[in-house]
């Protein structure tokens, strides 16, 4: 939607990435008020009134508010809603059960990103168009609005789960001196460093395989943006079946035998590189979402865990956001420099995956090693 503003207001196409860039900032920006503001009240309470700042967002959209500021005022909503939504989560469930909910959690966030997908491209497509008229942006946009503010009543009516913790720190000298002890805290932990490590990267690595699959596709298999757009597609319907799989087979105390899988991920993703067709290229990556999946869950599970127990919910989960955005941020810049490079979308690629790979099989030496 807000790209569909971006264009009808006649604003040139480099406008496009600053939106994802405003969004994910705000998850670094905010990071030292998000966890005290995840503790601080009930976390479903904290839940539905973050969409309610998504809602004003998005009526920012309908009333003709740059869409670079008002989806940025969207990620202010998502970046103090996530670790409420994480958060609640070890409220609700014993570390026994914590893979188990974050494969659900995965399994929902993908499919929700797909769905998304499906519905934004059919109210953008020129269908809708035709049949909407001028007031079509407007139509879809209002469509949006609903679906939070459906979130919003469904999250308002949970119940507390009786989760109480110490006063939050109100000045933002204070907020960010106690953000920064609680990072500290998490990094020095053996099982929250090497947890953290992985998530990031891992997070990191899909926005940026996100955008680079998408050029891969039409400069290496000559597929234009809704047949690469599938692409993608395959990459998350694998991540929602190794989730689903992690969270029915990998008990907590077995999730660090899974950072092999970071290997084979990177592999994988160098594979993709050479592959010589969409025959080819359909299979192997969502081979790869699957391998991606796997692995993230029960990391995200022991991160939750540890972070849970040397913290707070809210404060462990706003350390991993700011630590993912800021490697996500990172990565898409190296990424935009890497087109600098003479080597074609298919050495990018390649050389990532390779990266990716030894940083994961670093990782399993030192954990094995330990």
């Amino acid at each position: 939607m807000a790209i569909g503003r971006l264009q009808a207001q006649g604003l040139p196409g480099w406008w496009a990435p600053v939106l994802k860039l405003g969004f994910n900032a705000s998850y670094v920006l905010l990071a030292p008020v998000a966890g005290p503001l995840a503790d601080a009240w009930p976390k479903a309470r904290v839940m539905a009134w973050m969409n309610g700042v998504k809602i004003l967002g998005t009526l920012g959209l309908l009333v003709g508010v740059h869409p670079v500021a008002a989806y940025a005022l969207v990620g202010l909503g998502a970046a103090a809603y996530a670790p409420a939504k994480y958060g609640i989560v070890t409220e609700l469930v014993p570390p026994s059960r914590l893979v188990a909910a974050n494969g659900w959690i995965e399994v929902s966030v993908v499919m929700a990103a797909l769905l998304g997908l499906a519905l934004g491209g059919a109210l953008a497509g020129p269908g809708f168009a035709a049949h909407a008229g001028p007031a079509a942006l407007d139509v879809a946009t209002g469509a949006l609005l609903l679906l939070y503010a459906g979130a919003a009543v469904l999250q308002a009516g949970l119940r507390d789960t009786g989760a109480h913790y110490p006063p939050q720190p109100r000045r933002l000298l204070a907020l960010w001196r106690d953000f920064d002890v609680a990072r500290r805290t998490l990094w020095a932990d053996p099982q929250g460093r090497l947890s953290l490590t992985v998530t990031t990267l891992f997070w990191g690595v899909g926005a940026t395989l996100q955008v680079a699959v998408l050029r891969w596709a039409q400069e290496a298999l000559g597929l234009g943006l809704d047949r690469g757009a599938a692409l993608q597609a395959a990459v998350a319907l694998g991540v929602v079946a190794g989730a689903a799989a992690a969270g029915r087979w990998v008990p907590l105390r077995r999730a660090r035998a899974m950072l092999p899988a970071g290997v084979l991920l990177g592999g994988l993703i160098a594979a993709v590189a050479w592959c010589p067709s969409v025959a080819w290229a359909l299979p192997l990556l969502a081979l790869s979402g699957a391998v991606g999946g796997a692995l993230v869950v029960p990391m995200n599970a022991l991160l939750q865990h540890r972070g849970h127990a040397l913290l707070s919910a809210g404060r462990s989960i706003a350390v991993q956001g700011f630590a993912e955005n800021l490697s996500v941020l990172v990565m898409l810049a190296a990424y935009a420099a890497s087109w600098a490079l003479p080597w074609g979308i298919r050495g990018v690629l390649a050389g990532f995956g390779a990266l990716v790979a030894l940083a994961m099989g670093l990782l399993w030496w030192r954990a094995a090693r330990r």
